[in-house]
Formats: C-alpha cells, sequence, structure tokens
C-alpha cells in the first residue's frame, strides 16, 4: 500500500462537530449527511473560505476523526479548515491537533465512496504489515477544494498519525 510520511507541528483547525457511531457501521451513513447539513446551512462555505487561503495544509477542508470513546464505538467527526486568523466563526469550535508523523495515503475517485474504501484498506493492509502503529492524535482527511468530491478523478488524502512498533 502506497504512502509518505509528513512530520507536520501542532495544526489549529476550526469548524463543526457532529458525534457518530460505530454501531452496525452507522458512521457511514452519519458523515455524509453531516457532510449535507454543512453543505445546507452555509458551514461548508465558510470552511471554504477560509481553507481559500492555503495555510498548512494546503487549499484544503478536512474531515478530523477524534475523541474516541474508551469503548471505540463513539467518535466526533469534525468538518474543518485550518484556522488561519484567530476567527471562529458562529456555530463552530476550535481544536489544535497534536504534531505527528503522519502517513498519507491518496483517494481517488467520488465521496464518500473513495474515502471509505481507503480507511477499510489503510485498517485491513496497512497497520497489519507496517512497522507502524496508529499514534493518540485525531485522523485526518484532506479535501482539496479545487475540483468536486463527486468527480471519478477527485483526489484526496488520509492523513494517520503513527508511531514506530
Amino acid at each position: 500500500m502506497d504512502y509518505r510520511l509528513v512530520d507536520k507541528p501542532d495544526i489549529n483547525v476550526v469548524g463543526k462537530t457532529v458525534n457518530v457511531t460505530f454501531k452496525n457501521g452507522e458512521y457511514l451513513l452519519q458523515i455524509p449527511q453531516f457532510w449535507d447539513e454543512c453543505e445546507q446551512d452555509g458551514s461548508l462555505d465558510r470552511l471554504m473560505n477560509l481553507a481559500s487561503t492555503g495555510q498548512s495544509l494546503g487549499k484544503v477542508t478536512l474531515g478530523v476523526l477524534m475523541d474516541f470513546s474508551e469503548d471505540m464505538k463513539r467518535f466526533t467527526y469534525m468538518r474543518a479548515a485550518v484556522q488561519a486568523d484567530g476567527a471562529v466563526p458562529e456555530g463552530m469550535i476550535v481544536k489544535t491537533i497534536p504534531a505527528a508523523t503522519w502517513a498519507v495515503f491518496e483517494a481517488i475517485g467520488p465521496m464518500p465512496d473513495a474515502i471509505q474504501t481507503l480507511w477499510s484498506r489503510i485498517k485491513s493492509e496497512f497497520f497489519t504489515t507496517a512497522q507502524f502503529e496508529h499514534a493518540k492524535a485525531p485522523g485526518l482527511e484532506l479535501y482539496p477544494i479545487n475540483g468536486s468530491p463527486d468527480d471519478p478523478d477527485y483526489r484526496s488524502e488520509v492523513w494517520v498519525p503513527v508511531i514506530m512498533k
């Protein structure tokens, strides 16, 4: 499985969150529904405006997987952008993604299928064969603001924090 390693310092992100569950694979429906909600209520537009400044991760919006429950049954998903100027749009929160070494994987194809398939492969292929284990930090999804997530050639990335075994 192809990947590259990237070291990044702390990253402040701003965005809107939803709590989701792994139970019966519900997160696979809950996250796309949350995306739709963010588009309908204008949150996505506000995040795209922040992302257009192209800060430390480039001109992207983010999906942040964080705050996993102890039993690993629930987590928080954040639709976000890098916080550029300290501003926090109404209805959004700020989180600091801690410095980490990231294994970066590319997804090609329309959302949400391409990113969901990639996450599945990372879990079943990368972590079963690589010399890394998952570090205790949020996972990131990077969605370039140029291009449409519905296009068959749309390119996005998954960033997984890793440490050597």
